[in-house]
């Protein structure tokens, strides 16, 4: 069964930095696209960040970018978001999620909660 687990989020003052995690098993790793999404209480789920299947590509949504990085080491089976310079607005339950050929997410984790205090 395809599991994706988060980890490493927490709080944070404004300007600092967290690394999070995405653990996946239950599929071919490699094989998928990935995708880092968030949902601020009362908000709607938002995309973050993707990257290729090899980590070639990225992309960013603009209010991160330049602050966030996502990679992946599919040897190890995880993906990571290193987040510095950390807003206040940054806040958010962080979801992992595994991107499908035709864009669309299929699976995902249950979420880290990351909080900035401002």
């Amino acid at each position: 069964q395809v599991q994706l687990v988060e980890s490493g989020g927490g709080l944070a003052q404004t300007g600092g930095s967290l690394r999070l995690s995405c653990a996946a098993s239950g599929f071919t790793f490699s094989s998928y696209a990935m995708g880092w999404f968030r949902q601020a209480p009362g908000k709607e789920r938002e995309f973050v960040t993707r990257i290729s299947r090899s980590g070639g590509l990225t992309y960013y949504t603009s209010s991160v970018k330049g602050r966030f990085t996502i990679s992946r080491d599919n040897a190890k089976n995880t993906m990571y978001l290193q987040m510095n310079n950390l807003k206040p607005e940054d806040t958010a339950v962080y979801y992992c999620a595994r991107r499908r050929d035709d864009s669309e997410y299929d699976y995902w984790g249950q979420g880290t909660q990351v909080t900035v205090s401002s």
